[in-house]
């Protein structure tokens, strides 16, 4: 193992700045460079700075709960797998003295481990994103009590708050959650902490839990292999090809394709949509990890598969939202009016496919994939989190009269609530891209970046969707041009407006493409750009009758009050996820989601509120429009049966 390791090491100090899928800010740390020249890269997260706003202030909140939850909580299902201490001063029990997480972190939980990798990510984003040295303080803490456990193990490398007998259950097709999913947020979790904090002991971490894989499944017959990746595995060959372009290891490469699931991926090669009933977070990110092979590799069909399977998961299985799946799984296509539950939009669902989305974007820089992300983050995203207390939505519910439902503190750690802790850690990374000589505005979100490998500094100032312009200030600028290309969304279709300098600005460009600008730009050159929006519907794709309303890229949800609100919520229970599928939202029966209006005569019947921003009034039925993602703790309809005027 020391060999590989130092061997990648020399690969990692010796790499020149090679184009790779990880943005400047990890040139060094990467031995194999990209084969794949994309049309557009990311900036680094340290390139990027929320300036205050809604997002920034979701942010804030996420920085606040992933600092409360104590180091040795995270490690204590580690610890107690391995019996260790953590040498702290006077000894340390595994099971006394520490607060000990419940829900899906609690002993007696397969999944337990998953949440420590997700904070891992998170933290690792967090500290790219502010700078703020507190959070790679407690990313080294928690690296180094793992490095103790995975050395009192002492199994080849192997690390998990469970032992491998559910590993060896997997394999053997015996009846186990998802051993392998968990390991993945550990895996991905220390790749992040080495790329975003520079985190050496990270890297030799998980270099060794990636040599114990190879081991570990190296022997496995073709039958064996076809049976456990029938379980839900996550992202694992992202990771390992993501540990394989970092070290250079062979082995890595091997276990990266190993999790190859033939079963279902072979069929999109095919153009076949089989993804019902499959259950979407299992079947996501298997297409993340070919996109990411593709770009190491620069050749076959890898992103044939993975852009055939996005647009078949967007045109035929996704909510006016940008979110998918009912009860966690996919359903027949083109039949968004049917699934209308409370049980719609599993969060992770969301986070992988705007994983995805990145990696087809990157590689194609078709704003298609732009305009999704932002419906995506803004109507999903966004209102994942409740504002008055950070906590996180597994699901986003499309029940006429539901209402989101969040966890706690300190005793659910669901599967969203791990993702949800990278989701608020990373608003930076799809605003702005770049190609060789362009800068591309996709998202309008306030915000500065910096250029650094051009000299060339923005700033964004916007309130939107608040408001419908934003204003780009040039802070710094080299002598050469700069082309500039601000996404003209598709839903602008009531026009655009520029000025540049206060001069107007024809514009050649239709909604659905960029608007380019190239100049020589200077200190204090200011862009302004109004995208008018307008209300208008987005029927369900099987039956026109039943739709949601939007204004601009934002869905429009009916305010309907908090009546009935006696069920249990997680507040008071934080075991309701185990009956999820069984619980009462206690809808009154007085919420009716039934609208008669004239859709093509829409403003005649919703009229903006006076004074208040994004906010309407079904004028005819007295009922209040907002943002869903402004939506919290009361019930409310997305989508309505519309009845002719």
């Amino acid at each position: 193992m020391k060999v590989c390791l130092t061997a990648g090491l020399v690969f990692l100090f010796s790499a020149l700045k090679a184009q790779s899928y990880y943005p400047g800010q990890h040139i060094g740390k990467i031995a194999l460079a990209d084969k794949l020249t994309p049309k557009v890269s990311a900036f680094d997260l340290q390139d990027v700075t929320l300036l205050p706003g809604r997002f920034t202030e979701n942010m804030q909140r996420e920085e606040t709960w992933i600092l409360s939850i104590p180091v040795n909580s995270l490690l204590h299902s580690f610890r107690t797998n391995a019996g260790v201490y953590s040498g702290l001063e006077g000894g340390y029990s595994p099971t006394k003295g520490t607060p000990k997480l419940a829900g899906w972190e609690s002993l007696d939980c397969e999944l337990r481990g998953h949440t420590t990798g997700h904070i891992l990510s998170g933290l690792a984003l967090l500290y790219a994103t502010t700078k703020n040295a507190v959070f790679k303080i407690k990313s080294d803490s928690i690296v180094n009590g793992l490095a103790e456990v995975q050395q009192a193990l002492n199994q080849d490398g192997y690390l998990s708050a469970y032992p491998q007998e559910l590993i060896n259950r997997n394999i053997a097709g015996q009846r186990v959650w998802a051993p392998w999913y968990t390991l993945h947020k550990i895996y991905a979790g220390l790749i992040d902490q080495y790329l975003y904090c520079d985190n050496k002991q990270a890297l030799d971490v998980v270099s060794k839990m990636g040599e114990w894989a190879y081991k570990k499944l190296k022997p496995l017959t073709e039958a064996q292999r076809s049976l456990m990746l029938r379980n839900e595995f996550g992202g694992i060959n992202d990771a390992f090809f993501n540990l394989y372009a970092i070290t250079g290891n062979e082995h890595f490469k091997w276990v990266a394709n190993f999790f190859y699931h033939n079963e279902v991926l072979d069929p999109l090669k095919e153009k076949k949509d089989i993804l019902n009933p499959k259950h979407a977070n299992t079947f996501i990110p298997k297409l993340i990890g070919l996109a990411r092979e593709y770009e190491l590799d620069g050749a076959g069909d890898e992103m044939d598969i993975a852009g055939f399977f996005w647009n078949t998961v967007i045109d035929h299985h996704t909510f006016a939202t940008g979110s998918n799946s009912d009860k966690e799984h996919f359903f027949e296509p083109d039949a968004i009016s049917t699934h209308l539950t409370g049980y719609t939009g599993e969060s992770c669902n969301v986070y992988n496919m705007l994983k995805l989305t990145r990696h087809l974007y990157s590689r194609s820089g078709d704003i298609k994939y732009a305009d999704y992300y932002e419906k995506a983050l803004f109507n999903h995203i966004l209102g994942q989190q409740d504002p008055s207390t950070g906590m996180i939505a597994y699901f986003l519910p499309m029940l006429p009269g539901a209402h989101k439902v969040y966890s706690t503190p300190d005793s659910s750690f669901w599967c969203c609530v791990g993702t949800g802790f990278e989701n608020q850690a990373k608003y930076g990374e799809a605003i702005y891209y770049h190609s060789n000589d362009a800068l591309f505005i996709n998202l309008f979100i306030a915000s500065a970046v910096s250029w650094k490998e051009k000299g060339f500094k923005l700033t964004q100032q916007t309130k939107f969707p608040e408001e419908d312009n934003m204003i780009f200030t040039i802070d710094e600028a080299p002598a050469s041009p700069v082309t500039i290309n601000i996404r003209y969304p598709s839903w602008a279709t009531a026009g655009a407006k520029i000025t540049v300098n206060g001069k107007t600005v024809k514009i050649k460009q239709a909604a659905g493409s960029y608007i380019v600008i190239n100049r020589t730009w200077k200190k204090g050159d200011r862009i302004e750009v109004s995208y008018p929006m307008q209300l208008h519907i987005v029927p369900a794709n099987d039956n026109p009758s039943v739709a949601a309303i939007a204004y601009g890229p934002i869905v429009l949800a009916g305010e309907m009050g908090t009546e009935g609100f006696n069920g249990r919520q997680p507040d008071s229970d934080p075991g309701i996820h185990n009956d999820y599928y069984t619980y009462d939202y206690h809808i009154p029966d007085n919420i009716k989601s039934q609208l008669t209006l004239d859709a093509g005569k829409l403003n005649e019947y919703v009229k903006p509120v006076a004074g208040s921003p994004l906010s309407f009034k079904i004028v005819r039925q007295n009922i209040t429009l907002r943002p869903l993602y402004d939506i919290h703790r009361e019930r409310y309809v997305v989508y309505w049966d519309l009845l002719n005027k």
